[in-house]
């Protein structure tokens, strides 16, 4: 098995059908959204490389020259942190289920070749692998850093926030019928709240439909979210412009479904999901703060719940944290973690050794923050 470096998007593009290939339907490793973060966050408006970050995807390819698996990244200089490689669709994005990409029953091969370009003379250039947003049952990134660690590597490894699944039963009353009979109560009245002829029910079903639905949910998000004094992720004009390109882009391949309720001709909840093969990830939301008496949020996540039904969908995803609404619609958790592997000399050793010191202050001060139970 072959390692080549890709490093350019020009290289990239011509990779999209095998990259969404081995992606296996999860819209976070598609070609579309990875490609679009790059974009928006590894490169200048006048598309030249940031200064600080490079490009560094690695393509395993077989002894037949066909492309086996992708390792999507990128690696960030700092001067105290040195080369660190990380998943394109890191940082405030929040890309859920990255992975090394790998054709199936090929995961071993694919991240046995990674590691060994890693660990040996192929590239010395960097100082620490930091992998986020990994499903713990991941077997292609569990073996590499596995095998890296088998190598000589250090690796620390802790859980990260859980996801939360529903397994999508066959229809919208077996659904219900694992509810608690409190709760079962709640989604009827939001259903006969949705038959209210003053309401009505939207989904996007064209790319210029998506664009004009994200525009609703951004501008819902935001008010519920300064409402509360936050400032809403929609407050940073990097995250809106990423999104704004990706929602086209990811519509145009049925992988993006923006749902909104409006009451008289005013939205008053919009609900943003990716599309997988057979998952619906629900990515964000956002609701009018001067109709929660109508429990808008409710309204919406129901219609969102029954349509994936309808579309025979396998799964509802609610994606990392653990915010207890979520156990509330019968979401069970499934792990992540992340990882942290350390390059074999010493520069990255030290490197570590720093990191560890902050990451230790850094834990120490969030548990100290954190009051004391009343006696």
């Amino acid at each position: 098995m072959r390692i080549r470096v890709v490093q350019t998007t020009t290289e990239m593009a011509l990779l999209a059908p095998d990259w969404n290939r081995l992606a296996r339907g999860v819209p976070f490793r598609s070609f579309e959204w990875l490609d679009c973060w790059w974009r928006h966050y590894g490169q200048c408006d006048d598309e030249s490389l940031r200064p600080d970050a490079a490009l560094l995807a690695l393509v395993a390819s077989d002894d037949q020259d066909a492309v086996v698996g992708i390792a999507p990244w990128y690696c960030e200089r700092s001067l105290t942190g040195g080369q660190v490689i990380r998943f394109l669709g890191s940082g405030e994005i929040y890309s859920d289920y990255l992975s090394v990409l790998s054709a199936p029953g090929r995961e071993a091969e694919v991240a046995g070749a990674v590691a060994d370009w890693l660990s040996q003379s192929c590239y010395r250039d960097w100082d620490a692998l930091e992998l986020t947003g990994v499903d713990a049952e991941d077997i292609t990134t569990r073996q590499l850093v596995s095998g890296l660690q088998h190598r000589g590597l250090a690796l620390h490894v802790r859980p990260d926030l859980c996801c939360w699944r529903i397994d999508l039963p066959a229809t919208w009353d077996a659904y219900l019928d694992t509810l608690s009979k409190s709760h079962r109560k709640q989604m009827r009245r939001a259903e006969r709240r949705l038959d209210d002829d003053r309401l009505a029910c939207h989904t996007a079903r064209s790319v210029e439909d998506a664009a004009q639905a994200l525009e609703i949910l951004i501008e819902l998000h935001q008010r519920r979210q300064r409402s509360l004094g936050r400032p809403g992720c929609f407050d940073s004009e990097q995250f809106v412009a990423f999104h704004r390109d990706a929602v086209r882009r990811l519509a145009a391949a049925d992988q993006a479904r923006i749902d909104w309720i409006e009451r008289d001709g005013q939205p008053i909840a919009a609900e943003y999901q990716l599309l997988g093969s057979d998952v619906v990830y629900a990515y964000q939301g956002g609701i009018a703060p001067e109709w929660l008496s109508l429990e808008p949020g409710r309204m919406v996540m129901v219609a969102a719940i029954r349509a994936a039904i309808a579309g025979r969908y396998r799964v509802y995803d609610f994606l990392r944290g653990d915010e207890p609404y979520k156990a509330h619609w019968r979401a069970v958790p499934r792990r992540t973690l992340r990882a942290r592997v350390v390059a074999p000399h010493r520069g990255a050793r030290m490197r570590n050794s720093l990191w560890l010191a902050r990451d230790a202050a850094r834990l120490w001060l969030k548990q100290s923050l954190v009051a004391p139970p009343v006696r």
